[in-house]
Protein backbone atom coordinates (compact mmCIF):
# COMPACT_ATOMS: atom_id res chain seq x y z
CA UNK A 1 0.00 0.00 0.00
CA UNK A 2 1.37 3.39 -0.99
CA UNK A 3 2.43 5.83 1.73
CA UNK A 4 0.07 8.53 0.48
CA UNK A 5 -2.86 6.12 0.58
CA UNK A 6 -2.00 5.04 4.13
CA UNK A 7 -1.77 8.66 5.20
CA UNK A 8 -5.16 9.51 3.70
CA UNK A 9 -6.84 6.47 5.27
CA UNK A 10 -5.58 7.48 8.72
CA UNK A 11 -6.50 11.11 8.11
CA UNK A 12 -10.03 10.27 6.94
CA UNK A 13 -10.55 7.98 9.95
CA UNK A 14 -9.43 10.69 12.37
CA UNK A 15 -11.54 13.23 10.49
CA UNK A 16 -14.69 11.08 10.70
CA UNK A 17 -14.21 10.37 14.40
CA UNK A 18 -13.60 14.05 15.11
CA UNK A 19 -16.56 15.10 12.95
CA UNK A 20 -18.94 12.72 14.72
CA UNK A 21 -17.74 13.71 18.21
CA UNK A 22 -17.85 17.42 17.37
CA UNK A 23 -21.26 17.08 15.73
CA UNK A 24 -22.80 15.34 18.74
CA UNK A 25 -21.37 17.82 21.26
CA UNK A 26 -22.23 20.84 19.12
CA UNK A 27 -25.78 19.64 18.52
CA UNK A 28 -26.36 19.10 22.23
CA UNK A 29 -24.91 22.52 23.04
CA UNK A 30 -27.05 24.32 20.43
CA UNK A 31 -30.22 22.49 21.49
CA UNK A 32 -29.52 23.33 25.12
CA UNK A 33 -28.99 26.96 24.14
CA UNK A 34 -32.26 26.94 22.19
CA UNK A 35 -34.08 25.53 25.20
CA UNK A 36 -32.56 28.19 27.45
CA UNK A 37 -33.59 30.87 24.96
CA UNK A 38 -37.13 29.55 24.90
CA UNK A 39 -37.21 29.40 28.69
CA UNK A 40 -36.00 32.99 28.85
CA UNK A 41 -38.88 34.04 26.59
CA UNK A 42 -41.33 32.21 28.85
CA UNK A 43 -39.93 33.91 31.94
CA UNK A 44 -40.22 37.28 30.19
CA UNK A 45 -43.92 36.70 29.48
CA UNK A 46 -44.43 35.59 33.06
CA UNK A 47 -42.76 38.72 34.38
CA UNK A 48 -44.98 40.78 32.11
CA UNK A 49 -48.04 39.07 33.57
CA UNK A 50 -46.79 39.77 37.09
CA UNK A 51 -46.28 43.43 36.19
CA UNK A 52 -49.87 43.67 34.90
CA UNK A 53 -51.11 41.99 38.07
CA UNK A 54 -49.24 44.47 40.24
CA UNK A 55 -50.48 47.46 38.24
CA UNK A 56 -54.08 46.26 38.44
CA UNK A 57 -53.85 45.66 42.18
CA UNK A 58 -52.27 48.99 43.04
CA UNK A 59 -53.58 51.36 40.35
CA UNK A 60 -56.82 50.03 38.86
CA UNK A 61 -58.63 48.21 41.66
CA UNK A 62 -58.77 51.23 44.04
CA UNK A 63 -60.42 53.32 41.32
CA UNK A 64 -63.21 50.76 40.88
CA UNK A 65 -64.19 50.37 44.53
CA UNK A 66 -67.32 52.49 44.22
CA UNK A 67 -68.54 50.81 41.02
CA UNK A 68 -67.95 47.38 42.59
CA UNK A 69 -70.75 48.06 45.07
CA UNK A 70 -73.28 48.01 42.21
CA UNK A 71 -71.73 45.55 39.72
CA UNK A 72 -68.77 43.24 39.89
CA UNK A 73 -66.03 44.40 37.51
CA UNK A 74 -63.55 41.63 36.67
CA UNK A 75 -61.13 44.32 35.45
CA UNK A 76 -60.33 44.94 39.11
CA UNK A 77 -59.01 41.39 39.53
CA UNK A 78 -55.24 41.11 38.83
CA UNK A 79 -55.53 37.61 37.39
CA UNK A 80 -58.27 38.72 34.97
CA UNK A 81 -56.22 41.71 33.78
CA UNK A 82 -53.07 39.67 33.22
CA UNK A 83 -55.01 37.04 31.28
CA UNK A 84 -56.74 39.66 29.13
CA UNK A 85 -53.53 41.55 28.30
CA UNK A 86 -51.63 38.42 27.28
CA UNK A 87 -54.68 37.18 25.37
CA UNK A 88 -54.21 40.19 23.08
CA UNK A 89 -50.65 39.05 22.45
CA UNK A 90 -51.88 35.53 21.78
CA UNK A 91 -54.16 36.75 18.98
CA UNK A 92 -51.12 37.72 16.91
CA UNK A 93 -48.97 34.89 18.23
CA UNK A 94 -51.34 31.97 18.88
CA UNK A 95 -48.47 29.63 19.67
CA UNK A 96 -47.77 31.59 22.87
CA UNK A 97 -50.11 30.95 25.78
CA UNK A 98 -50.70 32.30 29.30
CA UNK A 99 -53.16 30.95 31.80
CA UNK A 100 -53.74 31.24 35.50
CA UNK A 101 -54.88 27.65 35.91
CA UNK A 102 -56.88 27.12 39.09
CA UNK A 103 -58.34 23.99 40.62
CA UNK A 104 -61.49 25.74 41.88
CA UNK A 105 -61.74 29.04 39.97
CA UNK A 106 -64.39 31.70 40.17
CA UNK A 107 -64.21 32.20 36.40
CA UNK A 108 -64.76 28.85 34.61
CA UNK A 109 -62.26 29.74 31.89
CA UNK A 110 -59.45 29.49 34.47
CA UNK A 111 -60.20 25.88 35.41
CA UNK A 112 -57.11 23.69 35.15
CA UNK A 113 -57.07 20.89 32.59
CA UNK A 114 -55.54 17.52 33.41
CA UNK A 115 -51.88 18.30 32.75
CA UNK A 116 -52.16 21.68 34.49
CA UNK A 117 -53.73 20.01 37.52
CA UNK A 118 -50.73 17.66 37.66
CA UNK A 119 -48.36 20.63 37.79
CA UNK A 120 -50.43 22.29 40.52
CA UNK A 121 -50.33 19.03 42.48
CA UNK A 122 -46.51 19.23 42.42
CA UNK A 123 -46.66 22.69 43.99
CA UNK A 124 -49.15 21.50 46.60
CA UNK A 125 -46.87 18.60 47.54
CA UNK A 126 -43.79 20.76 48.05
CA UNK A 127 -43.99 24.21 49.60
CA UNK A 128 -40.37 24.85 48.61
CA UNK A 129 -41.02 24.37 44.89
CA UNK A 130 -41.11 27.85 43.35
CA UNK A 131 -40.95 27.04 39.66
CA UNK A 132 -41.73 24.07 37.45
CA UNK A 133 -40.40 23.68 33.91
CA UNK A 134 -41.47 21.04 31.40
CA UNK A 135 -42.29 20.28 27.77
CA UNK A 136 -45.49 19.15 26.09
CA UNK A 137 -46.90 18.55 22.63
CA UNK A 138 -49.31 21.13 21.24
CA UNK A 139 -51.09 21.54 17.86
CA UNK A 140 -48.34 24.04 16.96
CA UNK A 141 -45.58 21.58 17.87
CA UNK A 142 -43.38 21.00 20.86
CA UNK A 143 -43.74 23.70 23.52
CA UNK A 144 -41.84 24.50 26.67
CA UNK A 145 -43.84 25.69 29.64
CA UNK A 146 -42.92 27.33 32.91
CA UNK A 147 -45.23 27.43 35.91
CA UNK A 148 -45.19 29.27 39.23
CA UNK A 149 -47.58 28.59 42.11
CA UNK A 150 -50.53 30.81 42.98
CA UNK A 151 -50.44 30.75 46.75
CA UNK A 152 -52.90 32.64 48.97
CA UNK A 153 -50.47 34.81 50.89
CA UNK A 154 -52.78 37.78 51.50
CA UNK A 155 -55.81 37.38 53.76
CA UNK A 156 -57.59 40.06 51.70
CA UNK A 157 -58.02 37.47 48.92
CA UNK A 158 -60.18 35.37 51.20
CA UNK A 159 -62.84 38.10 51.26
CA UNK A 160 -63.91 36.89 47.82
CA UNK A 161 -62.94 33.21 48.07
CA UNK A 162 -63.49 31.91 51.61
CA UNK A 163 -67.27 31.47 51.81
CA UNK A 164 -70.28 32.51 49.79
CA UNK A 165 -71.60 34.52 52.74
CA UNK A 166 -68.52 36.73 53.06
CA UNK A 167 -68.01 37.20 49.31
CA UNK A 168 -69.21 40.43 47.66
CA UNK A 169 -72.82 40.18 46.55
CA UNK A 170 -72.00 41.41 43.07
CA UNK A 171 -69.39 38.65 42.60
CA UNK A 172 -71.86 35.93 43.58
CA UNK A 173 -74.47 37.41 41.25
CA UNK A 174 -72.03 37.38 38.31
CA UNK A 175 -70.39 33.96 38.75
CA UNK A 176 -72.77 32.10 41.07
CA UNK A 177 -72.15 30.40 44.42
CA UNK A 178 -70.80 27.08 43.12
CA UNK A 179 -67.16 27.87 42.30
CA UNK A 180 -64.21 29.81 43.66
CA UNK A 181 -64.86 29.36 47.38
CA UNK A 182 -63.27 27.39 50.19
CA UNK A 183 -59.77 28.76 49.65
CA UNK A 184 -57.49 28.90 52.68
CA UNK A 185 -54.61 31.13 53.67
CA UNK A 186 -51.27 29.65 52.54
CA UNK A 187 -52.94 27.19 50.16
CA UNK A 188 -51.73 26.69 46.58
CA UNK A 189 -54.92 27.07 44.54
CA UNK A 190 -53.40 27.18 41.06
CA UNK A 191 -50.42 28.07 38.93
CA UNK A 192 -49.41 30.73 36.45
CA UNK A 193 -48.64 28.93 33.22
CA UNK A 194 -46.69 30.29 30.26
CA UNK A 195 -46.13 28.13 27.17
CA UNK A 196 -43.61 29.10 24.48
CA UNK A 197 -43.05 27.18 21.22
CA UNK A 198 -39.71 25.49 20.67
CA UNK A 199 -40.05 25.00 16.92
CA UNK A 200 -38.45 28.31 15.88
CA UNK A 201 -35.46 28.22 18.27
CA UNK A 202 -34.87 24.55 17.49
CA UNK A 203 -35.03 25.25 13.75
CA UNK A 204 -32.44 28.02 14.19
CA UNK A 205 -30.29 25.67 16.23
CA UNK A 206 -30.55 23.02 13.50
CA UNK A 207 -29.61 25.54 10.81
CA UNK A 208 -26.65 26.77 12.87
CA UNK A 209 -25.53 23.19 13.45
CA UNK A 210 -25.74 22.33 9.75
CA UNK A 211 -23.79 25.48 8.81
CA UNK A 212 -21.13 24.78 11.43
CA UNK A 213 -20.71 21.16 10.35
CA UNK A 214 -20.51 22.23 6.71
CA UNK A 215 -17.78 24.78 7.48
CA UNK A 216 -15.94 22.23 9.64
CA UNK A 217 -16.03 19.67 6.82
CA UNK A 218 -14.79 22.31 4.35
CA UNK A 219 -11.89 23.16 6.68
CA UNK A 220 -10.95 19.49 6.92
CA UNK A 221 -11.05 19.14 3.13
CA UNK A 222 -8.78 22.18 2.69
CA UNK A 223 -6.39 20.81 5.32
CA UNK A 224 -6.41 17.40 3.63
CA UNK A 225 -5.57 18.91 0.23
CA UNK A 226 -2.81 21.07 1.75
CA UNK A 227 -1.29 18.14 3.68
CA UNK A 228 -1.42 15.89 0.63
CA UNK A 229 0.32 18.53 -1.47
CA UNK A 230 3.01 19.07 1.20
CA UNK A 231 3.46 15.34 1.70
CA UNK A 232 3.83 14.78 -2.04
CA UNK A 233 6.23 17.66 -2.61
CA UNK A 234 8.38 17.31 0.51
CA UNK A 235 8.37 13.54 1.10
CA UNK A 236 6.85 11.34 -1.61
CA UNK A 237 8.49 13.07 -4.59
CA UNK A 238 12.11 13.13 -3.27
CA UNK A 239 11.84 9.63 -1.78
CA UNK A 240 10.50 8.29 -5.08
CA UNK A 241 13.43 9.87 -6.98
CA UNK A 242 15.90 8.51 -4.44
CA UNK A 243 14.35 5.06 -4.67
CA UNK A 244 14.67 5.03 -8.47
CA UNK A 245 18.30 6.14 -8.23
CA UNK A 246 19.00 3.42 -5.66
CA UNK A 247 17.50 0.85 -8.03
CA UNK A 248 19.82 2.00 -10.86
CA UNK A 249 22.88 1.90 -8.64
CA UNK A 250 21.94 -1.53 -7.26
CA UNK A 251 21.82 -2.84 -10.84
CA UNK A 252 25.41 -1.71 -11.42
CA UNK A 253 24.74 1.62 -13.13
CA UNK A 254 27.43 3.52 -11.23
CA UNK A 255 27.32 6.41 -13.68
CA UNK A 256 23.78 7.32 -12.64
CA UNK A 257 23.50 11.03 -11.72
CA UNK A 258 23.85 12.02 -8.09
CA UNK A 259 20.84 13.02 -6.00
CA UNK A 260 21.17 16.42 -4.34
CA UNK A 261 18.27 18.21 -2.68
CA UNK A 262 20.06 20.98 -0.84
CA UNK A 263 17.60 20.51 2.02
CA UNK A 264 18.70 20.21 5.63
CA UNK A 265 15.80 18.08 6.78
CA UNK A 266 15.53 14.29 7.13
CA UNK A 267 15.21 13.82 3.36
CA UNK A 268 18.34 15.91 2.80
CA UNK A 269 20.29 13.82 5.33
CA UNK A 270 19.02 10.63 3.70
CA UNK A 271 20.18 11.88 0.29
CA UNK A 272 23.60 12.80 1.73
CA UNK A 273 23.93 9.35 3.33
CA UNK A 274 23.02 7.71 0.05
CA UNK A 275 25.60 9.84 -1.77
CA UNK A 276 28.34 8.76 0.68
CA UNK A 277 27.29 5.14 0.33
CA UNK A 278 27.43 5.44 -3.43
CA UNK A 279 30.93 6.96 -3.35
CA UNK A 280 32.08 4.16 -1.08
CA UNK A 281 30.60 1.61 -3.46
CA UNK A 282 32.34 3.22 -6.49
CA UNK A 283 35.69 3.23 -4.68
CA UNK A 284 35.22 -0.36 -3.61
CA UNK A 285 34.44 -1.39 -7.19
CA UNK A 286 37.54 0.47 -8.49
CA UNK A 287 39.76 -1.23 -5.86
CA UNK A 288 38.28 -4.57 -6.81
CA UNK A 289 38.92 -3.94 -10.55
CA UNK A 290 42.54 -2.88 -9.79
CA UNK A 291 43.21 -5.99 -7.76
CA UNK A 292 41.76 -8.20 -10.48
CA UNK A 293 43.81 -6.65 -13.24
Amino acid sequence: MRLLLKFNLVFVLIFLLGLVATGVMTRQMLERHAQEETLQQARFLLEKALAVRSYTSTQVAPLLDTQMKYAFLPQSVPAFSATEVLAKLQKNHPEYAYKEATLNPTNPRDRAVEWEADVIAEFRKSSELKEFVGERDTPAGRALYIARPIRIADAACLRCHSTVETAPRTLVEKYGPANGFGWQLGEVVGAQMVSVPMAVPMARAQAAWAAFMGMLAAVFVVIAVALNAMLWWLVIRPVTRLSRLADRVSLGELSAPSFATGARDEIGRLAASFGRMRKSLVQAMKMLDGATS
